[in-house]
């Protein structure tokens, strides 16, 4: 024999959860890793970041590495440099080939790692932007871009998806109960 759970019961269960969701998002971290961006003007490879803090008066390290190379410690190495907002590291003189550019913060984590090819042409060669694996689920966006809201917006939007919910729950219950007259 079958046990039905009545539908009120569930759909507040529903409400609650849905309501609550919004609510740990904003108890998560106020940003997100943001990755890397990597750019080459001639011969000089940048890389820039707001992934990382400082740490005991140090932001991190970037790293160059050729194809030949496989670590972060074999590849040609500059310390970041910069502000909360925004820090840099950047390479001159490098010849014309494929690069991969790896940033470690003084934390220890990886903020990213991008490729970059540097051709001999002086016309400016700027690649794409690529972000680490998202730390609270999938990101989206047009082109990997990502945006991270405050909590107003979330709490409102969270807010608004609660009292849908509610509303559902509210509906369905009242459509299956007998009609009255």
């Amino acid at each position: 024999m079958r046990t039905l759970q009545p539908l009120h019961r569930t759909g507040l269960t529903t409400a609650a959860a849905a309501v609550a969701l919004p609510l740990t998002l904003l108890a998560g971290p106020a940003s997100a890793a943001s990755g890397v961006s990597v750019s080459t003007t001639g011969s000089t490879v940048s890389v820039t970041t707001s992934a990382c803090t400082q740490t005991n008066g140090s932001w991190g390290n970037a790293a160059l590495l050729s194809s030949g190379q496989a670590s972060f410690a074999q590849g040609r190495q500059a310390a970041l440099t910069g502000a909360s907002a925004l820090q840099s590291a950047a390479w001159s003189g490098v010849r014309s080939g494929t690069y991969t550019v790896v940033v470690v913060c003084s934390n220890g984590s990886t903020a990213g790692t991008q490729s970059v090819i540097v051709s001999s042409a002086s016309t400016p060669t700027i690649s794409a932007t690529a972000s680490p694996s998202p730390s609270r689920g999938v990101m989206g966006g047009l082109g990997g871009a990502t945006r991270d809201y405050g909590p107003l917006t979330l709490g409102a939007g969270g807010a608004l998806v609660g009292a849908g919910v509610i509303a559902a729950a509210w509906f369905l219950r009242r459509r299956s109960k007998p009609n009255r007259l």
